[in-house]
């Protein structure tokens, strides 16, 4: 697997508001979910240049509409209710998330190493996280994020994303991801035109692809059973990705959808 080249883009921002920014965005195809795992959206005082913001240390992209600039912030799973801020040329920027609860799902895999790795398998894990951590920070130059997603692939939607997990008893990380049922071998698509900047097989997400839309809007789709793309290659939304298996740590043939702004994952229904 190659080292990605993922270039980090800064934008040069001003003052906020509140949430109602929405109302003067007209652009923007969803509505802000300000909780753990949602999406905020911070009205920001701007002139014709776009604004600068980073959240968390993070790049966040801006987008201008018939009132101003807004910041869209994505808010990972492990924020906590209340008051955080966003950067604003280097000064504190306050917004509010609100609470969710999300509910528990316990998991019965059969092999007991996907529960508790083993010493090699640790070392494995660790080795794919450094060369994941790029690709979810890819913010390739010259590429804007629609920000309207279609489904990868047909398939009911579960309820998965911030479930806390319990396997065979043990309780992990919260599921950053949204589960779609699906048969073994149905074709994964593309949900935006972007950059595959990562493929692989991974110890938890099995085959997988990542997929860099632009603005660090990052999506992964995992436990496939085939990759048809390759890593560098631009696709188009609605271009074949690979196909849906249950590669990794899966109890069945499904995919697996992440969703990642500023590096913080988020669910993806937001979007679709």
């Amino acid at each position: 697997m190659n080292r990605i080249a993922a270039k980090l883009g800064l934008f040069s921002l001003g003052v906020i508001g509140s949430a109602s920014a929405w109302a003067g965005v007209a652009s923007l195809p969803f509505k802000p979910s300000p909780v753990p795992g949602g999406v905020a959206v911070v009205a920001v005082a701007g002139k014709e240049a776009p604004p600068k913001v980073t959240y968390r240390g993070e790049p966040v992209l801006t987008r201008k509409g018939d009132r101003g600039w807004v910041a869209v912030v994505g808010i990972p799973l492990s924020a906590k209710a209340g008051q955080d801020t966003i950067e604003v040329d280097g000064r504190p920027v306050p917004f509010t998330i609100k609470p969710k609860q999300y509910p528990e799902q316990r998991v019965k895999l059969k092999n007991q190493r996907q529960v508790t790795p083993s010493e090699e398998d640790e070392a494995r894990i660790a080795k794919e996280q450094l060369l994941m951590g790029p690709a979810w920070k890819a913010w390739p130059e010259g590429l804007t994020a629609s920000l309207n997603l279609r489904q990868p692939t047909p398939g009911s939607l579960t309820a998965s994303f911030g479930m806390r997990r319990i396997f065979n008893g043990v309780p992990r990380s919260p599921h950053s991801g949204l589960d779609i049922r699906s048969p073994q071998g149905q074709a994964v698509r593309a949900p935006a035109g972007g950059v595959v900047v990562l493929t692989g097989d991974f110890f938890y997400s099995g085959n997988a692809v990542f997929v860099a839309h632009g603005e660090g809007v990052v999506s992964l789709l995992c436990h496939l059973s085939k990759i048809t793309v390759k890593e560098g290659q631009k696709v188009q939304a609605g271009d074949l990705l690979g196909e849906v298996g249950m590669t990794g740590r899966a109890t069945g043939p499904h995919l697996h959808w992440s969703l990642s702004l500023n590096n913080a994952r988020v669910d993806p229904r937001l979007f679709l």
